[in-house]
């Protein structure tokens, strides 16, 4: 991002406090009809995109290029005539039939390759060349052989449906983003700017500190409080890893370890409610199911993946007797609940508001509100009109990367309506896994990964629902089990080797290997891989059937998770054999895998190997 100056800086600063002030008010006061809202949206994000993002290392980095420049302006004329200047005739057209003006055309290209080329600056070159290939393919799939053939569709069609229509930029991705995604954002800015990140942390340190391992347990809690409120891995890695990573350290952790447990516990954040990042919007929106209920579903998987995260810690202190922080090194745990306690109040107003029934925008409105409030009476700085502004251009500089990630996967989403794609992508999963959940599934979270690697959560999920969803229905599995399993595998892309974003950012601030550190975040994040095969199997696990099968399911799923805990750090009570460990992994299966003859079996097991370490540590 430019360090702007003078007129540069006071442009760019004027153009995010109105973006943030306009995404208030239609909360407060009401949303545009759809495409309206999208287009506004993108108007005010996709200038400031140009304007903040250099184009290359040759680029200025104090001020605009007259090529950003132009680009800026017409990035608004774009928006603006769909929002705006020609609305109405747009809206009210036959659709496809109706021929195109000529500024029709010329803005609808333009718009394509500035999204293209503003999310190659700010998202990075990969979701780039994602819809590089959509658009290639969308021209010249009808010259492709068999199942990849798609009929030809005229120039104007195509630009019609990805720029005039809600099946392409403005598509659900980007109405999400332009409604509650942003909101959730600001709320996290001004969550920021009044202190609560800092709460989160001395909060996790004081709880945790004095115990085995004690920073690397605050970090999996300070990281899955902060995933309340960022959206990112990498900005969570580097919000709390700058504290917790240097902490673990000087504690034992060797320096690659330390990373990964940094890195698996800012990716949980992504699942842990009531935000989950981006995503948990975009999929209320493209299941048909309420937030809230996805927010309560994905309370339990969350529990889970932090129960094991945080008891691998424990065992890996435990096995190399490391010790905690002293009291004096520590912050009271009294003293910091006084000063910062007040800053969980918005995140329980916040839920108690989606649980009265409001909108999730309508509830950001007022949680941001009364964040400000409690800023001025409890902030740690002098919560003035200064440090408002301050929080509303954070926002708004935040929201960019959401806006034009949910706009570039919107083309390839609007590529695979046109063409039919997503239909053929499915056939292909169903053909290859021969009608089997269990290959389907697998050949689901390879594609998710892969095309997960060095994309944020958000573009990823969005394509992959597009063309995953849809043959997982088809073949039995539960809709919201469905998405939230693709969810899952899109998430843990970040700690997945060879490109895991996540564990690149926390190696550096660790100052070690990124792949060792990436395939140590893997080790750590194995439930992650494994808690998604639970809830497509035992949906009970999302809250789906009855009160005492749910807590039956999870009873046996944390037993499950702690023997995975056991197999993944090699100790029990002392450290295990490899056979043990194998024995310990397959207990862990049978307990995750629903059934009381496998929950039985499993118990039987994972017992025998605790039996079995105790008797030789009496008869040692």
């Amino acid at each position: 991002m430019r360090n702007l100056k003078g007129y540069y800086a006071f442009t760019v600063y004027v153009i995010a406090i109105t973006t943030s002030l306009f995404h208030l008010y239609v909360a407060r006061f009401g949303m545009f009809e759809a495409l309206r809202q999208r287009a506004l949206h993108l108007s005010f994000l996709l200038p400031l995109a140009f304007l903040l993002f250099p184009a290359n290392k040759n680029s200025p980095k104090d001020r605009f290029s007259i090529c950003d420049i132009i680009l800026a302006i017409g990035s608004l004329w774009a928006g603006l005539h769909v929002s705006i200047t020609d609305y109405h005739r747009i809206v009210t057209r036959m659709q496809y039939i109706d021929p195109l003006t000529v500024i029709d055309i010329i803005l609808g290209v333009f718009v394509v390759l500035a999204v293209i080329e503003a999310t190659r600056r700010v998202v990075g070159y990969q979701l780039s060349v994602v819809a590089v290939i959509a658009l290639v393919y969308v021209f010249f799939g009808s010259y492709l052989p068999g199942i990849l053939w798609h009929p030809q569709y005229r120039f104007e069609k195509i630009i019609d449906h990805l720029y005039l229509t809600a099946e392409g930029i403005f598509g659900i991705p980007i109405g999400s983003s332009a409604t509650f995604v942003f909101l959730f954002i600001l709320f996290g800015s001004f969550l920021e700017e009044s202190g609560a990140s800092k709460f989160f942390i001395d909060f996790s340190l004081a709880l945790t500190g004095r115990a085995r391992g004690g920073p690397a347990k605050a970090a999996v809690v300070a990281s899955g409080l902060m995933g309340t409120v960022s959206g990112s891995v990498v900005a969570n890695v580097v919000t709390t890893g700058t504290f917790t990573i240097p902490l673990m350290k000087k504690t034992g952790y060797k320096n690659h370890i330390a990373g990964a447990v940094e890195a698996v516990a800012s990716t949980g954040g992504q699942i842990m409610p009531p935000v989950m990042g981006a995503a948990a919007f975009i999929m209320a929106q493209f299941s048909g199911i309420s937030y809230l209920y996805v927010c309560l579903a994905a309370a339990i998987p969350a529990c889970l993946y932090y129960f094991s995260l945080f008891m691998c810690v424990h065992l890996e202190a435990v096995k190399t007797g490391m010790t905690g922080l002293s009291s004096e090194e520590l912050p009271q745990l009294k003293p910091v609940l006084l000063d910062g306690g007040p800053f969980l109040i918005p995140l329980i107003l916040l839920v108690y508001l989606l649980v009265l029934g409001y909108t999730p925008y309508l509830a950001a409105f007022y949680s941001t509100m009364l964040v400000i409030v409690l800023g001025i009476f409890f902030g740690k700085k002098r919560f003035d009109l200064k440090f408002i502004f301050t929080a509303l251009v954070s926002g708004a500089k935040a929201g960019i990367l959401v806006c034009l990630a949910c706009a570039c996967a919107g083309i390839v989403v609007g590529v695979f309506s046109l063409t039919g794609f997503g239909l053929t992508f499915s056939s292909l999963i169903l053909g290859l896994s021969n009608g089997i959940l269990i290959l389907a599934l697998f050949l689901t979270m390879v594609s998710c990964i892969l095309l997960g690697m060095g994309i944020p959560t958000t573009p990823s999920y969005i394509v992959m629902v597009a063309l995953s969803v849809p043959a997982l229905v088809e073949l039995g599995v539960d809709k919201l089990a469905a998405h939230m399993f693709v969810f899952y595998f899109c998430c843990l892309s970040a700690v997945t080797p060879p490109v895991c974003i996540g564990a690149y950012a926390a190696a550096g601030i660790a100052q070690s290997n990124p792949i060792e550190t990436g395939f140590h975040s893997a080790r750590f994040g194995l439930a992650g891989f494994i808690i998604p095969f639970m809830f497509v199997y035992g949906n009970s696990l999302l809250f789906i059937g009855g009160l005492s099968t749910i807590i039956m399911t999870t009873i046996t799923a944390l037993i499950g998770t702690l023997f995975l805990a056991f197999a993944i750090t090699g100790w029990v009570i002392q450290k295990t054999s490899l056979l043990e460990r194998i024995v310990l992994f397959v207990s862990s299966l049978l307990l995750i895998k629903p059934g009381i003859t496998s929950d039985i079996l499993g118990l039987s097991i994972g017992f025998a190997i605790f039996a079995i370490q105790w008797i030789k540590i009496q008869n040692s």
